[in-house]
């Protein structure tokens, strides 16, 4: 069955262009031009993905609005920001509410393509080769594979997928100093080291609403991090 893209866009000619290039890759796309649209939508189902503009018509940050509802219906829902806003903040912004990317409109379609392309494959293939590790158990941490979810001491932590497989990195070999690429390697994506920086960063408060004293992610200056076991 065909992957479901939407694609929340409120500029016509931009949305219908990037749906036509979706569809002509075999996906299964759906266009929506405001939040309130979307959600309505969403409601009866969510799609496989979901690519956002930051702007939505009279909402200057209707998007962030739309990414802040969604990650509370579905931690794991594949979520990127395609806009034309590309100040810094704005990155950090989308990043912290949880998006597992952010693009900017001067992007190629190809290399959108291989981003979304590279989200569905941590969906569909990253697991594979773990399949005999379903669950990954290290002291108060508790990564179920299978369902992409991740608890602390019987908690359960919302993370995006993005965030899981930066987690599953880290704890699979406690100790082991993981650079950017390693890191990049093990979430099958692309990412500068600001972005890095910000989802660390996002997963470590995530995981200190829960336990304030949490300290099991070490930044080792220079070189990356790794996770303390206690």
């Amino acid at each position: 069955m065909a992957k479901h893209i939407a694609i929340v866009e409120d500029e016509t000619a931009i949305r219908e262009n990037y749906s036509a290039a979706f569809a002509r890759q075999g996906y299964k796309v759906s266009g929506y031009s405001d939040r309130k649209q979307s959600l309505e939508a969403f409601a009866v189902r969510l799609p496989d993905l979901v690519i956002i503009d930051v702007s939505l018509g009279d909402e200057a940050e209707g998007g962030f609005d739309l990414c802040r509802e969604l990650r509370t219906r579905s931690p794991e829902l594949p979520i990127i920001f395609l806009t034309a806003m590309d100040s810094e903040l704005d990155v950090i912004s989308g990043l912290r509410l949880g998006a597992d990317d952010y693009l900017t409109k001067d992007i190629s379609i190809s290399q959108i393509l291989a981003r979304v392309n590279a989200l569905f494959r941590r969906v569909e293939a990253l697991s594979q080769p773990v399949k005999q590790e379903q669950k990954l158990v290290k002291g108060k941490l508790e990564l179920d594979i299978d369902r992409l979810s991740a608890h602390w001491d019987g908690e359960k932590i919302p993370l995006s997928l993005t965030e899981f497989w930066l987690v599953h990195a880290l704890a699979r070999f406690p100790g082991h100093v993981k650079n950017r690429q390693q890191l990049m390697d093990a979430a099958n994506t692309v990412l500068d080291d600001h972005t890095i920086t910000t989802h660390i960063k996002r997963i470590r408060h995530k995981f200190c609403e829960l336990a304030p004293d949490f300290n099991a992610i070490e930044t080792v200056y220079g070189m990356g991090y790794r996770w303390v076991e206690e």
